[in-house]
């Protein structure tokens, strides 16, 4: 009876003891909350409990297992004792961490609701979302370093490598160099005031607001939705825009192609009465200009401002659909119009319409066997020649002449017009004849 006991005291002592003072860590946590409103770290030390609970019960049970005095643990005492001392360390780290968490998010969150420059704000929640992730990567090599060095094996080979710590360092320098060049380039983008999460960047011809920075690299989200992932390291070696550096004001600027009869004066009213409507604009500055002029159209720049880059892109969209319907409707002689008039001839008649403007011959580059019925003969007599032409190419009918041609066209010159291949050309000496081509 006392066998079967022993087991059930330890481990169900272990596991009572251990909710009974998780749960009054959290009840003096909620008063301590409930107290003091000016700071959330007590609440967000209420987080820790889970962790706290799991070391205090594997610490109970690595100090009490021997004393079940069961067969099977005596038997595995080595392997059941290593693996409760890697449960403690890893949950131990795991507290830690939760314990850092709740600190500098909490300083974070006091400095921000004392801070109205939103700008720091960014800057120290990048810095505070760095410190934590070095933290985080600090307690976790420790973590792993402390659990490896509780086997026997390991402690050797410890040893050994720290007295070749020298070569080894320089081994992975080189092959981590791309890692650490990152790694060095989180540090300065953090505490440089470089980029902050929550600007607004250009990168690579995209724009978007930095939404998290780690130790190697940076998530960009753009304005529709999407993310783009690039290592720190870009930004401390290429050139980008940050819209939000030095404050997060914005001028924009919104160009019309108007007609050069465009009312300027008036389009300088009806802006000053749109942005007067509408809510995105801050009211610093506006203006409108002729800032340049074609054959066909002149160009005219709006320029607004606005707070920020959310904003000024509102205010150019409003400016630009209200001015362009403002002017549809009052005044459509200033949209841009292209203008069309009949073509002048060219002076020697030297493309008449159809060529029947005079009598000049036609170039041979003029005249084809599809169109040679349109061109006049120079005897005078046009539609009978035409009419020849016409029977012999096209009709199969032909009246006999009495010198080896029919209707001015001999047979040959008839073949050849049949056929396409062959020009008419008109006669030079005012008979009516052909000629091959």
């Amino acid at each position: 009876m006392e066998n079967a006991l022993r087991p059930l005291t330890v481990v169900g002592g272990s596991v009572v003891l251990t909710l009974a003072v998780g749960y009054l860590v959290d009840l003096l946590l909620r008063r301590a909350d409930a107290r003091h409103h000016e700071t959330p770290l007590w609440g967000l030390l209420r987080r820790c409990r889970l962790p706290l609970q799991v070391v205090l019960l594997t610490a109970l049970l690595r100090g009490s297992y021997r004393q079940t005095q069961w067969a099977v643990i005596e038997e595995h005492e080595t392997g059941i004792g290593q693996g409760l001392s890697l449960v403690l360390i890893g949950a131990s780290a795991w507290l830690v961490v939760r314990i850092a968490a709740a600190i500098v998010e909490s300083s974070y969150a006091r400095y921000a609701s004392l801070t109205r420059d939103a700008a720091r704000v960014r800057r120290v929640r990048t810095q505070v979302t760095l410190i934590m992730r070095i933290v985080t990567a600090v307690v976790a090599v420790v973590a792993a370093a402390a659990m490896l060095l509780t086997f026997p094996d390991f402690r050797a080979i410890g040893t050994s490598m720290l007295a070749s710590a020298g070569i080894i360092g320089i081994v992975a320098g080189v092959a981590a160099q791309s890692t650490l060049g990152n790694l060095f380039a989180g540090f300065q983008i953090a505490f440089g005031d470089m980029v902050r999460i929550g600007d607004t960047v250009v990168v690579d011809g995209e724009w978007g607001v930095v939404e998290e920075v780690t130790l190697t690299f940076l998530a960009v989200r753009t304005w529709d939705e999407r993310r783009i992932t690039m290592p720190v390291s870009y930004f401390t070696s290429k050139p980008f825009e940050n819209w939000s550096r030095g404050g997060a004001q914005m001028t924009g600027t919104v160009f019309f192609h108007l007609d050069h009869s465009a009312p300027v004066s008036l389009m300088r009213e009806k802006l000053r009465a749109v942005l007067a409507d509408c809510a995105a604009w801050d009211g610093r500055d506006w203006s409108l200009a002729v800032t340049d002029t074609t054959p066909s159209t002149i160009q005219v720049r709006a320029v607004v401002t606005a707070k920020d880059a959310d904003d000024i892109w509102t205010v150019r969209c409003v400016v630009r659909e209200q001015m362009i319907a403002w002017l549809c409707e009052k005044h459509p002689y200033a949209l841009p119009r292209i203008a069309t008039a009949p073509a002048t001839l060219p002076p020697d008649g030297q493309w008449p319409e159809r060529g029947k403007a005079d009598g000049r011959a036609p170039r041979a580059a003029e005249v084809h066997s599809n169109n040679a019925d349109e061109y006049p003969l120079q005897d005078g007599t046009p539609d009978e020649a035409r009419d020849g032409t016409r029977g012999g190419a096209g009709h199969g009918t032909a009246r006999n002449n009495g010198d080896g041609s029919r209707n001015g066209v001999s047979d040959g010159t008839r073949k050849s017009a049949r056929d396409g291949r062959v020009a008419v050309r008109p006669p030079r000496d005012g008979s009516p004849r052909t000629g091959r081509g």
